[in-house]
């Protein structure tokens, strides 16, 4: 059996996000020293503050500045700390309920003693960023303190310039594996060939291959060779360009039944106006100079084929 492909893969994009009247007294606060929590209708002060009781639903506004000291409730120890955590070093997850609150707050605690050192109920301080800007990372990480209740600064959660929108960047690393069925489909891909697979109930071909049939449930392993020629069955105009992405609007993007394929895939359309694609237009790849993949679509010429012909796949 050959060996299944996996590759290391990063999605990456900078989340942007406007702050409302309660978060952004909470990053501003943050920026200034001052942790803010929001009272409830009974009474209750959540930290981090919300902007409605997740009890009542009710819309909660009144901040109450509760102290940088604290008692851990719970902790996990982080052996291998990852890219862009709090502290570059072996450190606790810690849930701590500060003085005057009534919820818990998570973030590091930063703990030199390795995790014997760290207990619930173990007493506990804000240890404050050297460079604040209005945001989570303005608390550095917590650290023991054993000196009892740190003082109020008297905040009212009134700030100037304050804090509106934050934009944060979003990562995941990790590993795919394509499996069985998509590995062949790769390497077919490479040698400028598409193979799908026949399900052995229905006896449709899928491309891209799954494994499984998702029809049936079934699995799949009689690979087809189908197209390379196929026909446009929907498409779409794309106005927008997209970052990183050298190709100049307006384009095509279509989803293409290849030939011999009970599944459209999708791919962009080129050789003609954009104006003139249609559904029905007969195509064929235009593959990219080294790649294993499709660069576009153009037309072959051969008549539109009759809507009875792939009105299935639309």
């Amino acid at each position: 059996m050959p060996e299944v492909l996996k590759a290391p893969l990063v999605v990456e994009f900078p989340f942007t996000r406007s702050l409302g009247p309660v978060q952004s007294a909470f990053l501003t606060g943050l920026r200034e020293r001052v942790v803010l929590g929001v009272r409830t209708g009974d009474g209750r002060v959540l930290v981090p503050p919300v902007e409605y009781d997740p009890v009542t639903s009710e819309e909660l506004s009144e901040l109450v500045e509760v102290a940088a000291t604290g008692t851990v409730t719970t902790w996990a120890w982080n052996h291998e700390p990852r890219r862009a955590q709090p502290l570059d070093r072996p450190f606790a997850w810690v849930l701590v309920r500060l003085d005057g609150a009534d919820t818990a707050l998570l973030h590091a605690l930063d703990a030199p003693g390795g995790p014997d050192s760290v207990r619930t109920g173990m007493r506990v301080r804000v240890r404050w960023a050297a460079e604040r800007s209005g945001g989570i990372t303005d608390l550095a990480c917590f650290e023991p303190h054993d000196d009892g209740i740190s003082e109020l600064t008297g905040s009212d959660g009134r700030f100037e310039d304050l804090v509106t929108g934050i934009v944060v960047p979003a990562r995941l690393d990790y590993t795919y594996s394509p499996g069985r069925a998509q590995t062949a489909y790769i390497q077919a891909l490479a040698e400028r060939r598409v193979v799908g697979e026949r399900c052995p109930s229905c006896r449709k071909v899928y491309v891209p291959p799954r494994g499984a049939c998702p029809t049936c449930g079934v699995a799949t392993s009689e690979r087809v060779e189908v197209g390379p020629r196929g026909t446009v069955t929907t498409y779409c105009i794309v106005n927008i360009k997209a970052k990183n992405l050298d190709i100049e609007v307006p384009y095509v993007y279509a989803h293409i039944a290849l030939d011999g394929a009970d599944l459209a895939l999708h791919g962009r359309i080129g050789g003609i106006p954009y104006d003139q694609v249609r559904m029905g237009l007969r195509v064929e790849p235009v593959w990219a100079d080294g790649g294993g993949h499709p660069d576009h679509y153009r037309p072959t010429g051969e008549p539109d084929a009759d809507y009875e012909t792939y009105k299935e796949l639309v």
